[in-house]
């Protein structure tokens, strides 16, 4: 299991109350939802092993030299992210908390989590399961290993479990063509633009006409007129230079650099003295045991 955990850390922020505070008045809303939710899916999906991902770069080099508006809409200033004052202390702790616990959190310099969920998938050797608010990793589902996202848009108390199929369904293309798709498409949540003119529904007839993304470059490179809907070969002629930088931004990493780490779920705190300072200092005893409980098991 391979959690997005800045994506998992924002939405427990957003979920718990700021009114859930330490002894000491600090907010631990983040802390507390975080521990939370990893203790709900070790108790409901029990898997043999767990990382916690980690952004070491929100925003990396290489895809805001692709596309410079990446994320740009989320700058506070310089190269810092925009991040609620409330929650900025406690990634600190979320990150202590998982090193007394023994929770691995891989990270990569100049790459996000994305990325290190990439790498760590194309290594896995069996079935993986990758817990994220973010679609950018349907890209990653495969029926064949398989590797499916857990994907939180309702909440880790009612997972929806995507695979192929599901990315079929929804979006009307071939379950890992997802990342083409979104090329086409954009995501303004990312500072995406895609093609102007080309929405949902001409992205997946274009992915489901021409099977990949350089496929269709192929074809408008060497004249093919036949297969583009109407208006869409114009539009994706104009944006060719975008198409060409995209992929970068888009598609996760299979190759970020990873020291060796033990994702093995531990049966006990690896700190245990650390951790019992973290539970005295931030009112963290409640959701510690419930986590515990739940390695145990």
């Amino acid at each position: 299991m391979l959690l997005d955990t800045p994506s998992l850390y924002f939405r427990a922020f957003y979920g718990v109350p700021e009114s859930v505070k330490a002894p000491d008045g600090s907010p631990v809303n983040a802390v507390r939802g975080l521990i939370d939710m990893i203790a709900t899916l070790v108790r409901q999906q029990s898997p043999a092993a767990l990382a916690a991902t980690m952004d070491a770069d929100w925003r990396p080099a290489f895809r805001v030299a692709a596309i410079p508006t990446y994320k740009a809409h989320r700058v506070a200033h310089g190269d810092v992210e925009e991040v609620p004052e409330a929650l900025v202390p406690q990634i600190a702790v979320i990150n202590q908390v998982l090193d007394a616990v023994g929770i691995a959190r891989p990270e990569s310099p100049g790459y996000e989590a994305d990325d290190v969920i990439g790498t760590l998938t194309h290594q896995a050797r069996g079935a993986v399961e990758i817990v994220t608010g973010d679609r950018d990793l349907f890209q990653l589902v495969d029926d064949s290993r398989p590797v499916r996202v857990l994907y939180t848009a309702r909440g880790i108390r009612n997972l929806q479990f995507v695979d192929e199929a599901f990315v079929t369904a929804k979006y009307g293309v071939p379950g890992r063509a997802y990342a083409d798709f979104a090329t086409l498409r954009g995501d303004p949540s990312d500072g995406l633009p895609g093609v102007p003119g080309v929405g949902e529904k001409t992205a997946a007839a274009l992915i489901t006409r021409f099977g990949s993304l350089a496929a269709l470059l192929e074809a408008l490179d060497s004249g093919v007129t036949e297969g583009f809907p109407a208006g869409s070969r114009n539009r994706l002629a104009a944006a060719r230079d975008y198409l060409d930088a995209a992929p970068a931004v888009v598609e996760v990493a299979s190759d970020a650099p990873l020291p060796a780490a033990d994702l093995t779920l531990p049966d006990k705190p690896r700190d245990p003295e650390a951790l019992v300072a973290l539970a005295d200092r931030y009112g963290l005893d409640s959701p510690l045991n419930r986590l515990l409980e739940a390695l145990r098991s």
